[in-house]
């Protein structure tokens, strides 16, 4: 089964386009989001939130994670003006590929 399918065990991101967001749900529930702003070829991500509910749970990473591949997979690079996208994107050098200019 596809871990993003709605019916997989654990978080599931999804491209709220409408919103011009990433959002993770649990339990079908919208848990945080990560906003961004399609620039052309790139994708500026400026802000990523986290219910307090979830924190510590490596759901921001996912978030993240799940966020950074779908703008990999549409071949656009990304702008991480977000502190927490920066330093993920520091400490994953296997998303450097992505970081735009």
């Amino acid at each position: 089964m596809d871990r993003d399918h709605p019916s997989a065990i654990g978080p599931v991101v999804i491209d709220n386009a409408a919103a011009s967001r990433f959002e993770v749900l649990i339990d079908g529930e919208v848990v945080g989001f990560a906003e961004y702003v399609e620039r052309g070829d790139v994708v500026e991500l400026p802000h990523t939130v986290v219910d307090r509910s979830v924190r510590g749970r490596g759901v921001a990473a996912i978030l993240v994670e799940r966020s950074l591949a779908s703008i990999r997979a549409s071949g656009r690079s990304v702008l991480p003006t977000c502190w927490y996208v920066a330093q993920f994107m520091d400490g994953h050098p296997d998303w450097s590929d992505l970081r735009a200019g």
